[in-house]
């Protein structure tokens, strides 16, 4: 499925114009020209000129406003599409009971296996990205990931 410009621009306008209607309600940082808004008013402008580009873009071309893909027609691609956003609510559901290190290693195998990759060598790769991930997020960058039912084993 293919959105047109027209439309992607449409929803950056939108989203750019409902953030800078939010920031009005940020705080004034007391002695500094510069408060907590404006970061992502300049974000949010950028969304809103961006937007106007992408609108005028497809307004110009013509296209339609939807399109279906030819992947839209394969029972594979489509089935693969939509397990990869259940892998992404299985994460979600079941991290804080399970935890990190076993959530993310069944989505990750379940999706390797899923897109045809040898079940041994699956394993393998889930495994050892799961703990990369831990150690990046969970050591380095000190981000609190669920321990779940480990968490007699958290280190």
């Amino acid at each position: 499925m293919k959105l047109s410009d027209s439309v992607w621009g449409l929803l950056c306008i939108v989203f750019g114009a409902a953030v800078l209607l939010h920031i009005q309600t940020f705080p004034a940082m007391p002695g500094q020209k510069y408060g907590p808004a404006v970061f992502p008013g300049l974000i949010a402008s950028g969304f809103v000129i961006c937007g106007l580009l992408l609108l005028a873009r497809g307004i110009k071309a013509k296209h339609a406003l939807l399109e279906w893909m030819d992947w839209t027609r394969s029972h594979t691609h489509v089935l693969q599409f939509f397990a990869l956003i259940a892998a992404m609510v299985f994460y979600i559901v079941a991290s804080e009971p399970l935890g990190f290190l076993i959530t993310s290693a069944l989505a990750l195998f379940g999706l390797f296996v899923l897109f045809g990759v040898r079940v041994k060598l699956a394993a393998v790769i889930a495994i050892i990205a799961t703990l990369t991930i831990h150690f990046l997020f969970y050591k380095i960058m000190r981000v609190p990931l669920p321990w779940g039912i480990l968490t007699g084993w958290a280190w």
